[in-house]
């Protein structure tokens, strides 16, 4: 046992060495391809797939940052122009008011004065001294008109009112004026029957005195169907209209009427002179809470129907106003019935038309 292992060693780094010369001659043969690798059979419904690698797109152009622009730097300020005397701005004292004292409490007290302005290669030229303001030119005066005041007499209307959706309604209406010495009294109603009853539409009375203008009323007062009374107030003393029914006070013109007295002046000018209804006929009419201004025109002559027969008139008319005041009020005066007004008509703004027509005219007293 013992020489035969001797020889076991001795032999053993030969075979490992005929081992590894052996494996290098079959790993050589592989690689050449003179010996294949086994071939498994292939199945007969197998598939076969391709792939093919596609080529990375290229990446997009970098572009380029905008770096930020320098900030610029501001140009010097123009140098200023020189006014001209001809170019200076007026001022109206009326309208800004009298220049502020130092320390008075003016509109520049207590406030710093701007920094000057440098204007390079100018020399400063001295403020412009503004030219004194025209005065303001005077407010027109009311036409004037020649007035004869017809005598005192009871009028009494036939009242035909149609509403706004149509409904008619029929009643009475009397315009009734009198006189004592200067001063004067109108009374005026005008009213509707509902069955056996009758109901006031409208309620008004005017007293005042008779001057070279005609009628001047100092008071009027208004009851309308659903509001309360009201009373308007001319101040001739200080020349202003004032009412209980709003705050308003209003310069009082000459020449000026309320409602009640209006439908008289008118018949006062036209006895006056005839020729006188021509024109815009302006007249300042104090309401329940304001005045305003009442211009007639005239339509022209028409015949109308009354029961004192047919009656050839002179139509004056005011017609509505664009803005707040709607209404219209018409008027037709009689020449053969001493001018006395024979119809009158209010075209109210929410559509209801109120028609009174002369049924008699009884004078009072001959007056002149």
């Amino acid at each position: 046992m013992g020489i035969v292992d001797a020889i076991l060693r001795q032999r053993r780094p030969v075979l490992v060495g005929a081992l590894i010369v052996l494996l290098h001659a079959a790993l050589f043969l592989l690689v050449s391809g003179t010996v294949s690798l086994p071939r498994m059979p292939v199945p007969q419904d197998t598939t076969f797939m391709q792939a093919e690698l596609l080529r990375t797109p290229p990446a997009p152009p970098v572009e380029p940052v905008a770096l930020p622009l320098p900030k610029p730097v501001p140009l010097p300020p123009p140098p200023l122009p020189k006014l001209s005397q001809d170019n200076a701005p007026v001022l109206n004292e009326d309208a800004v008011g009298p220049p502020g004292e130092p320390g008075t409490g003016g509109a520049g007290d207590g406030v710093p004065e701007p920094a000057p302005v440098a204007v390079a290669a100018a020399e400063p030229s001295p403020a412009p001294v503004p030219e004194e303001a025209p005065p303001p030119p005077p407010a027109p005066e009311p036409r004037r008109y020649k007035v004869d005041v017809p005598p005192p007499a009871k009028i009494t209307m036939d009242v035909a009112r149609v509403d706004a959706d149509g409904t008619r309604w029929s009643g009475e209406a009397q315009l009734m004026w009198q006189f004592n010495d200067d001063s004067y009294r109108i009374e005026f109603e005008a009213g509707i029957r509902i069955v056996f009853t009758r109901v006031n539409l409208a309620v008004l009375t005017s007293e005042g005195a008779l001057a070279a203008t005609g009628f001047a009323p100092v008071k009027m007062t208004e009851k309308r169907r659903g509001r309360a009374l009201t009373a308007t107030h001319f101040d001739w003393a200080h020349d202003k209209i004032t009412f209980s029914a709003s705050q308003k006070t209003v310069p009082l013109v000459a020449g000026a009427q309320d409602k009640a007295s209006v439908p008289l002046q008118l018949a006062a000018i036209a006895r006056g002179d005839p020729a006188q209804l021509s024109g815009d006929i302006d007249i300042q009419v104090g309401e329940d809470r304001d005045a305003v201004l009442f211009r007639f025109v005239v339509v022209g002559q028409e015949e109308i129907d009354t029961r004192l027969g047919r009656l050839q008139t002179v139509h004056l008319s005011r017609p509505p106003k664009e803005g707040s005041y709607r209404s219209r009020l018409d008027i037709w005066l009689a020449p053969s019935r001493g001018w006395y007004p024979v119809q009158i008509r209010n075209s109210e703004a929410n559509g209801a038309v109120t028609t009174q027509t002369v049924n008699n005219i009884a004078l009072t007293d001959t007056g002149k």
